[in-house]
């Protein structure tokens, strides 16, 4: 299988919210001697050169148009598809009479060339493709009415969707659904790339992703700092540097793993797998005793203790760098004893599973340790249910890392990494569905140790470990999404890491 989304390698790696980009269009019209319908007549040439570049065979294209100027961008997709000769529709929502500015001038430059709009009533079912201009990035409340009505039916056909701009319904900061959004097979975004396109529902809704500036001048955004950044592997990759030929194991940095209560032992086992994988010198497993004689019968590289108490721990502390805890660590006595003596170590500290979820009960915060949390630990941690984290991902990390301090990777698809500094947060846009996996979290905890061991600093220990491990999920997807497990991810972490076989 081919990279998922081989367009992401071409995007910008600035991110921006929809106010910030309305001032970008405001200063390319205001400064730079351009006008907004210069601007939507580049706009939409782009999308229609994206229609034709992806669907060669579509003769048949209906345009959905609001009243906007993403109505606008719509009629001309519309009047450049009339002139190469394609069967055009368009259906226009809430009427004509209501287009203004830019938009009612490119609805009058396609009838002009003889197209003519008809009001939305229903969808007809023979379009090859769907053309979703209804609404762009100023939604702020949900669908409701012919509007949603019409996104469903969009959703109901098999017809492959072009969203322009933003699929409507999607929300262009959070990728929040506003009620129901189109399920675009592709989305091209203009001047800015959207943040709510890469978080939330926003990879669901967009399907493979397109941008232009529209030849807006480099300079237009200088006094506009990006909201977030967009970070993959092709760009986190110079962070592993070669290796001096004289390195030992012991300058590769010696993680301790704590975890593995009864019955949980794989999780720990995966952690300290990939920690090896992802290049640390000696790894040490801490686990329950009972799993103790047998965790690294099959992987013997790795070094397992078994302890009882907290205080089996000391000589193990003593010899690492790096502790990564949780992993199957469990919520009873034995896990809440080894947490206790644990939660206050005086070293890199990377925290996951149940060490968060005993965090949640007596929070406190750290600048020197790396918390990553899926949607359900996080909502735990902030006192929220899962489904308003999912809500809002940009704000969900920036108050779990105002609480707690220290590094936060927000897990899920568009996975976050925030720190303590006026950085943006990134957003990593590798990674595919195969990876929603028992333990693949487990393997993350362990990338992240390892790097840490390896003397990264802990925001680039985060970022390098998300994106490997998001490269190595779609390296091992190339086998196919479904059935994919923790361990596949594992056995491709060596050759991702490497740089070994990655076209």
């Amino acid at each position: 299988m081919t990279r998922l989304v081989p367009e992401m390698e071409r995007l910008p790696h600035a991110l921006y919210r929809a106010e910030q980009v309305r001032r970008l269009d405001a200063i390319a019209i205001q400064e730079e001697g351009t006008t907004g319908l210069d601007l939507m007549n580049r706009a939409g040439g782009f999308a229609y050169r994206v229609l034709r570049e992806r669907w060669p065979q579509a003769r048949r294209i209906l345009v959905l148009a609001g009243v906007g100027n993403n109505g606008g961008d719509g009629y001309v997709v519309a009047r450049l598809a009339r002139a190469e000769g394609l069967s055009v529709r368009v259906l226009q929502l809430a009427g004509v009479e209501r287009l203004r500015g830019d938009a009612a001038t490119s609805c009058a430059a396609y009838r002009a060339a003889g197209g003519e709009p008809a009001p939305y009533r229903e969808l007809p079912r023979d379009a090859d493709l769907i053309v979703d201009a209804l609404l762009g990035t100023g939604l702020e409340r949900p669908l409701e009415g012919l509007w949603a009505q019409a996104v469903s039916a969009v959703n109901a056909l098999s017809s492959p969707v072009l969203a322009i701009d933003v699929p409507s319904g999607l929300h262009s900061d959070t990728g929040r659904l506003m009620g129901v959004a189109v399920r675009a097979s592709a989305t091209v975004s203009f001047i800015g790339l959207k943040l709510g396109l890469l978080v939330g529902a926003g990879p669901d809704c967009c399907g493979a992703l397109h941008f232009t500036a529209l030849d807006i001048p480099a300079r237009v955004y200088s006094g506009e700092p990006p909201s977030a950044r967009r970070i993959d592997w092709n760009q986190q990759t110079s962070s592993l540097r070669p290796r001096a030929r004289t390195l030992h194991k012991g300058d590769c940095g010696h993680l301790l793993v704590v975890g593995g209560a009864l019955g949980m032992s794989g999780a720990v086992r995966l952690a300290g797998e990939a920690a090896l994988r992802a290049g640390a010198g000696l790894v040490t497993l801490a686990t329950h005793p009972a799993n103790a004689t047998w965790l690294n019968l099959s992987r013997p590289e790795l070094m397992v203790a078994g302890v009882e108490r907290a205080e089996d721990l000391a000589p193990l502390i003593e010899r690492a760098d790096v502790a990564a805890i949780g992993p199957g660590l469990g919520r009873a006595d034995w896990g809440r004893g080894l947490w206790a003596s644990l939660r206050a170590l005086n070293m890199p500290l990377v925290l996951d599973a149940d060490a968060l979820n005993l965090l949640a009960e007596e929070p406190r915060s750290r600048a020197d340790w790396i918390l990553t949390p899926h949607p359900g630990e996080a909502a735990r941690l902030l006192g929220l249910s899962p489904a308003e984290v999912e809500q809002d991902r940009p704000l969900a990390i920036a108050e779990l890392q105002r609480r707690y301090g220290g590094v936060v990777v927000l897990k899920g698809a568009g996975t976050l990494i925030r720190d303590g500094s006026h950085r943006p947060p990134a957003v990593c846009s590798d990674g595919n569905p195969g990876m929603a996996t028992a333990g693949s979290g487990d393997v993350l905890t362990g990338v992240i140790g390892a790097l840490r061991g390896q003397g990264l600093e802990a925001e680039e220990a985060a970022s390098v470990g998300v994106c490997l491990h998001a490269a190595a999920g779609d390296r091992a997807a190339r086998g196919g999404e479904r059935g994919l497990i923790a361990s596949d991810i594992i056995d491709a972490l060596r050759a991702v890491a490497n740089g070994i076989g990655l076209t």
